[in-house]
């Protein structure tokens, strides 16, 4: 059972880095540059599905990109 959640969770992964990187290059060269963030909101959440996973990494990559409006913050904000 084990082994089949870890399948499960390998698919959902790279189908959520499938998508962001569609994004990254195809729809991201398109937008302007508003990104108030370093890294990236993109490349965070890269990162955050490598380190945490689909599910707790997809969510948190949604956290974030809820966060990135104009009255939310700015700066340096890596993966934890």
């Amino acid at each position: 059972m084990n082994a089949l959640w870890n399948g499960v969770k390998a698919i959902f992964g790279a189908f959520f880095l499938a998508l962001i990187k569609i994004y990254q290059y195809l729809i991201s060269p398109i937008l302007p540059n508003a990104c108030r963030y370093t890294p990236t909101c993109s490349q965070y959440g890269i990162e955050a599905i490598r380190k945490y996973g689909p599910f707790k990494g997809g969510w948190m990559a949604l956290k974030r990109i809820a966060r990135c409006n104009p009255w939310g913050g700015h700066g340096h904000d890596p993966v934890p």
